[in-house]
């Protein structure tokens, strides 16, 4: 069965594009102008992944990424003409999996798309460890893709699981943000550096009781990153 992917633009020419590159890979597209049908259709259609343009009219995509990632963690790509760093950043803090800037092209979309799809069913065929890594004040449920802090669950996107799972299964060991992409983003990711920093700055920020001195990750200057943490 075909990946169903939703494309979300008030621009009836990327739209267009984009479905057609799409469709030409076999994938199922669903389209919305605006953001409360992508909303709608988020929910009635359930897309494997969503292409979200940030300037819509009403609800932007700013607003959509945030009441999508409310109830579920599907992977959404970012479109926008805006090329500032900060937007940038509060896309991807706001849980998106990945930012292209406009213009754009088509194939490089698919490329990404592809690479999201790879990593989601990677993750929904996980794990042949074990169903929990227990930390002192932190549960990792590997199959269930759940976490508890400070016993609180805590809702993490996709990537930032991955990313914190990856760390955790690899305790006190310094981890180099080449590694880290090639682990956590495949070796297809274009993106640059900030985008790591952004998903480690997001992880403390959820699982750390004090994100500005962190108990499990670990910043080590010049080479990388360690998660510290002795399991139960």
């Amino acid at each position: 069965m075909s990946a169903k992917i939703l494309v979300v633009d008030d621009e009836t020419e990327i739209v267009d594009l984009l479905s057609d590159y799409l469709a030409a890979e076999g994938y199922s597209v669903t389209v919305a102008s605006n953001g409360r049908e992508a909303l709608e259709k988020a929910k009635k259609e359930k897309p494997d992944l969503v292409i979200l343009d940030i300037m819509m009219p009403g609800l932007d995509g700013f607003e959509v990424c945030r009441a999508l990632r409310a109830y579920s963690n599907i992977p959404v790509i970012m479109l926008s003409a805006k090329q500032q760093e900060g937007d940038k950043i509060l896309g991807l803090g706001l849980g998106a999996d990945d930012y292209i800037a406009k213009p754009f092209r088509p194939r490089e979309v698919v490329a990404r798309v592809k690479a999201q799809l790879r990593r989601a069913t990677v993750l929904a065929g996980s794990s042949n460890q074990d169903d929990v890594l227990r930390f002192p004040g932190l549960e990792i449920y590997l199959k269930e893709y759940r976490v508890v802090a400070g016993g609180r669950e805590i809702l993490l996107q996709t990537r930032e699981f991955e990313l914190l799972r990856f760390m955790a299964l690899n305790k006190r060991q310094v981890l180099s943000k080449e590694l880290l992409f090639e682990k956590v983003w495949g070796e297809e990711y274009l993106g640059d550096p900030n985008t790591l920093s952004v998903h480690i700055r997001r992880l403390r920020e959820k699982i750390e009781e004090d994100p500005g001195r962190p108990r499990y990750i670990k910043t080590i200057w010049g080479a990388g990153y360690k998660f510290e943490g002795d399991p139960l």
